[in-house]
């Protein structure tokens, strides 16, 4: 295996990213491509946005703006999500640029060049009030499987039986509720069934998930048809045909090409706009698709056909689809706005509590649900108490009894032997987990070793040692000192940003390969940094807020409760408001207060007289930002002690989707001055 090609599904870009999203396709998928670079081997990892396709159109038609304005929106909110939250792709690319439309049309022209396509002249649903033919998400009616009076034209979300518009009972449309009428027009297809047992050879060879395989199967005994390429939009890649208007490459077919075309632009962007055909034309390269259930069908078969057809490609090796995530036990629902999404979980805590816990609950075999009150426990019970507090109690010993540097390693004892045979058979246990798209067992393996660690630390005593046998306190604490070592490796695929840190309080300018994790020992006398507070702890009334969130949608239907009306504020008169005293006051001083994340300590000049004050901030500005600016504070608030810390005033601040913004002078003005 010379080089592994990683993709991930592209997301639509009609909407945010939401945990289901995360847990399926992107963080399994991060976490592997993380720990395959720390093996030093040659992996890159592709994605980008699907831009084309009806959910696009259907977004742009509700809110009277064009499709691009829609994917350009989106595009650039979940390429921020995913980089604030640690998805490490090489490339992010959109299916809206000119090397994926070239990329697809090339593909759809071999493919007609080589008479690998039908084309057929059928009926299809036309609105005779806008004028148009309706693509099969444009019609909704009841499925004759099911009998779910909201299925979509091309699939029933309740039984999840792909359909045609055709098959619907009491269509309507979607555009504008009347009853279409059936139309002829000209369309594309590819021949699934001509390339099927040429298909189930290749598939057979296959090593894959048992729900894979089981799905596939299913798909070959029920017979491969003709699947259409093309369709009546004007949204999407035009069909590359001289005389052909008003058609456009169905979405299905351009889009797992967008792979290849993320992978050109990645390749362009290098340099060496031949690069890509190392990974994609290479039949040593490992290709693998992380993908949502929902996608099988797509990466499974259809694109592997897509690919065997134009020739010269390298096919899957591996699609570790995983199933559905819930959330408080219901269905995740777009259309109802019940989800957790991305960019709000992101505005109030940390990446690596739900990386931990999405990893310890991914839905590789089943179902699983997301609880609110489960993530506050593997944050607080098992990050923050057991590797958090495991990394605190070590470096604070060394840093009082060892000056802050690595002690010895003495004569060792059984026990010592013991902790070492655990750490030397961490990384494979671990990494072999990863391997096989485990990330759940390996996440809980990782924590098996924090927890042996601890005990290894109980029972060696140091804080008895250390008095009565300074030698074997001092080999207790290097064994520790070089756990954290090892588990800075062994997390940072799971837990990256706070790798980092463990990192930085070691003192370790750069984190040794996943083999030598357990090899490359910290050496006696090397300094350490201070020990920091690695995983905060989340407060039960934090966690109630998000899940109340979640409450305001109703139980039964998943439709919005109307929430309760608000008490418009009472007025106040003119000398009411005068005994606020508004004032503008300049930061001195900025630190963060310790054992929490949100609060800063401020010391500010207000006029000449010094003050302390506790601003809730810590997650929009560092320390370094806000020292310096002149802010506005309400100078005669009663003084507070918020976490312990006295607060004489508080800062004002406007928040709103974009994050929180200091009021703050417009120009350089002295600090004491009254706001009027």
């Amino acid at each position: 295996m010379n080089k592994i090609l990683v993709t991930s599904a592209l997301p639509y870009a009609n909407g945010p990213l939401h945990l289901g999203h995360i847990a399926g396709a992107y963080l399994p998928a991060d976490i592997y491509v993380r720990y395959q670079r720390l093996k030093n081997r040659d992996v890159l990892y592709i994605c980008g946005s699907d831009e084309h396709g009806v959910p696009i159109t259907v977004s742009a038609d509700k809110e009277g703006v064009t499709p691009q304005d829609i994917v350009d929106r989106y595009h650039a909110m979940n390429k921020a999500a995913f980089a604030q939250f640690g998805i490490s792709f090489d490339n992010y690319s959109r299916t809206s640029l000119k090397v994926h439309h070239e990329t697809a049309q090339e593909f759809f022209q071999i493919f007609h060049q080589n008479e690998d396509l039908i084309v057929k002249s059928d009926t299809q649903f036309y609105s005779e009030k806008t004028k148009q033919f309706l693509p099969d998400r444009y019609v909704e009616g009841t499925c004759p499987h099911c009998q779910y009076d909201k299925a979509r034209g091309d699939q029933c979300d309740q039984c999840g039986k792909w359909l045609e518009p055709k098959e619907l009972i009491n269509p309507t449309s979607k555009l504008d509720g009347s009853t279409p009428v059936l139309k002829k027009t000209k369309h594309w297809y590819l021949p699934m069934g001509r390339f099927a047992e040429d298909w189930k050879v290749w598939f057979d060879s296959q090593s894959w998930k048992e729900n894979v395989r089981n799905y596939c199967l299913g798909w070959f005994q029920e017979g491969l048809g003709d699947r259409p390429i093309t369709r009546d939009l004007k949204w999407g890649i035009p069909v590359p045909l001289e005389g052909v208007e008003g058609k456009v490459l169905y979405v299905w077919f351009d889009a797992p090409i967008g792979y290849i075309s993320s992978t050109k632009e990645w390749a362009e962007q290098k340099g060496s706009p031949d690069l890509w055909k190392d990974y994609w034309c290479d039949t040593d390269t490992k290709l693998v698709h992380f993908i949502g259930k929902d996608n099988i069908v797509f990466h499974a078969i259809l694109f592997p056909m897509m690919l065997k057809r134009a020739g010269g490609y390298v096919l899957p090796s591996a699609i570790p689809a995983n199933e559905y995530l819930t959330i408080e036990g219901r269905k995740i629902s777009t259309s109802q706005n019940y989800a957790i999404w991305l960019k709000d979980y992101l505005e109030s805590f940390p990446p690596d509590p739900l990386r931990y816990s999405l990893a310890a609950n991914a839905p590789e075999t089943k179902d699983t649900d997301f609880s609110w009150k489960q993530f506050q426990s593997r944050n607080n019970d098992e990050l923050a108490d057991i590797l958090g507090n495991l990394v605190n109690r070590t470096l604070t010993f060394i840093h009082r009894y060892f000056d802050g540097k690595i002690p010895p390693q003495n004569a060792l004892s059984t026990l010592d032997k013991e902790m070492l045979k655990v750490l030397m058979d961490a990384p494979s246990k671990v990494g072999a987990l990863i391997e096989s798209f485990e990330v759940r067992k390996a996440s809980m393996t990782l924590m098996d070793v924090c927890r042996a660690a601890n005990k290894y630390f109980n029972n060696a005593e140091p804080w008895a040692t250390r008095k009565s046998d300074a030698d074997r306190c001092a080999t207790t604490l290097n064994i520790c000192a070089q756990t954290l070592k090892t588990l800075a490796v062994l997390m940072a695929p799971t837990l990256p940003f706070s790798s980092v840190k463990l990192q930085k309080m070691l003192n370790i300018d750069m984190l040794p390969s996943w083999d030598d994790a357990s090899n490359e020992n910290l050496p006696e006398g090397h300094p350490i940094g201070e020990a920091e507070i690695l995983f905060a702890k989340i407060e039960d009334d934090v966690i109630e807020k998000e899940i109340e969130k979640l409450k305001t949608i109703d139980s039964e239907d998943n439709s919005p409760k109307k929430p309760p009306e608000k008490k418009e504020p009472a007025q106040i008169d003119f000398d009411l408001f005068g005994q606020i005293e508004l004032k503008t006051a300049k930061v001195l001083e900025a630190e963060a207060i310790p054992k929490t994340d949100k609060l800063l300590k401020l010391q500010i000049d207000v006029g000449g007289e010094k003050r302390q004050l506790v601003a809730g901030i810590a997650q929009y500005y560092s320390p370094e930002q806000i020292i310096g600016k002149t802010v506005v504070i309400v100078a005669n608030l009663k003084p507070a002690k918020i976490r312990g810390v006295e607060s004489n005033g508080m800062v004002l601040a406007v928040k709103s989707e974009n994050g929180l913004n200091l009021l703050t002078p417009d120009g350089e003005v002295d600090s004491g001055l009254r706001v009027s």
